[in-house]
């Protein structure tokens, strides 16, 4: 990266302590006022199947089961989770399953992460084709990177893309945090080129980069009538659109970098924290009361250091928000660019490794959640109350129709 305004990471600013207590949770805010908003707003398909399970999960609507300790007979209840993506209580276990497999396939070399954003002025079209702005931010920054490694070195870098569509404060940020190879695989095979210490390439030039290339690509998608946006009538002009096209090209585009980390699993294990997550965490979610909704944020306005602060929201400002990050099922957050491309990624760090001199690790490259347990001596089965002995199903509550006091009798 550019020598200049950079430092290193400060970790104990990007591991803080554990989260809170968690006081309110976003099913909350969904139960006591979904109801309304619904009646009164048109969602689409996905944003009611996630309104629905948030609300519902781990409540006696999505039925569950009793466990009792086989040792000194603690009797548990436990209700399902929704699984849904965009859940904020679900899916801690992949996240943390998603580092444990990334950590097994890095390399001995500098890690860099890379930040690019899409300026406001793209928000418009993106509200109507989130699918196809997003993708397209995707493949272009991939595409942005791959074009310096393969005019400075001749080969392809190791890219892993998570996206983010949201701020601090839930309003539209689109942005996608990229883990990106210190060096890359030429195109034959012959070797692999490591980069400089602590220098990828030039952000400024890569912003240049980058916002020829997504205008372009833009272009490319209006040309072929991809870009109807009903809600402004003006883009739909010659002129309209051009106008569009030239406040694109007036301010530069955001591309953010810092140093590596000395270590890059301290990088996966950063943004490991936000794979598989939705806009906000419960644990920011401070007061829920007649009908505003109070919650944490930290003010980046601020130039010297991040200060958290308090937001507060209409509870239908605030569900309107979390909404608009909510996309649809077949979206992809998390991708693959370069020679981490799934279908290539074994094969490729093989080669990676024999080039430079080292084995391959006597575990394989994807874990599996099973394996990510037992490495980090979790076990759900044992009893929380006395440690001892292993809890065991003795019934199943099949829906909110069987009460838990019904099954603890007949337990």
């Amino acid at each position: 990266m550019e020598k200049s305004g950079l430092c290193e990471y400060e970790i104990e600013k990007e591991f803080p302590p554990e989260p809170p207590e968690i006081l309110f949770e976003v099913g909350d805010i969904f139960r006591e006022y979904g109801p309304a908003y619904r009646s009164e707003h048109n969602l689409s398909a996905p944003q009611l199947k996630a309104m629905t399970a948030i609300e519902r999960c781990r409540t006696s609507a999505l039925g569950g089961h009793v466990d009792q300790c086989d040792h000194c007979g603690h009797i548990e209840i436990s209700y399902n989770s929704c699984r849904n993506r965009n859940c904020p209580k679900c899916r801690g276990s992949q996240r943390s399953a998603w580092v444990e497999a990334r950590e097994l396939e890095l390399l001995p070399i500098q890690y860099f992460h890379i930040v690019f954003t899409l300026p406001d002025t793209v928000l418009g079209l993106a509200r109507y084709h989130p699918e196809l702005i997003y993708g397209l931010l995707f493949h272009i920054a991939a595409e942005t990177l791959q074009t310096f490694a393969q005019n400075r070195w001749g080969g392809k870098l190791g890219i892993i893309m998570v996206l983010h569509t949201w701020g601090q404060s839930l309003n539209a940020h689109p942005h996608v945090h990229c883990i990106v190879t210190g060096g890359a695989l030429k195109n034959d095979g012959s070797a692999f080129v490591c980069a400089p210490k602590n220098f990828l390439f030039p952000v400024k030039a890569l912003s240049r980069v980058f916002r020829e290339k997504y205008i372009d690509a833009l272009q490319g998608l209006k040309d072929k009538g991809k870009l109807d946006v009903p809600g402004e009538p003006e883009l739909a002009t010659d002129a309209g659109w051009q106008q569009l096209l030239k406040a694109l090209r007036t301010h530069a585009w955001v591309v953010y970098a810092k140093r590596p980390f000395a270590e890059p699993q301290h990088l996966l294990r950063y943004l490991g924290r936000y794979v598989n997550r939705i806009a906000i965490a419960n644990h920011r979610i401070q007061s829920i009361e007649g009908g505003v909704i109070a919650f944490t944020y930290l003010d980046n306005r601020e130039k010297k250091e991040k200060i958290e602060k308090i937001m507060r929201l209409s509870a239908d400002e605030f569900i309107r928000r979390f909404l608009s990050h909510i996309l649809v099922p077949q979206f992809r957050r998390i991708r693959y660019y370069g020679f981490l491309v799934n279908s290539q990624r074994k094969e490729k760090l093989t080669a990676c490794r024999a080039l430079l001199d080292l084995s391959d690790p006597d575990q394989p490259y994807i874990a599996d959640m099973d394996a990510f347990l037992e490495k980090q001596g979790i076990d759900f089965s044992l009893c929380p109350v006395c440690g001892q002995g292993k809890m065991h199903c003795l019934y199943s509550i099949l829906s909110f129709h069987d009460p838990p006091e019904y099954f603890l009798q007949a337990a």
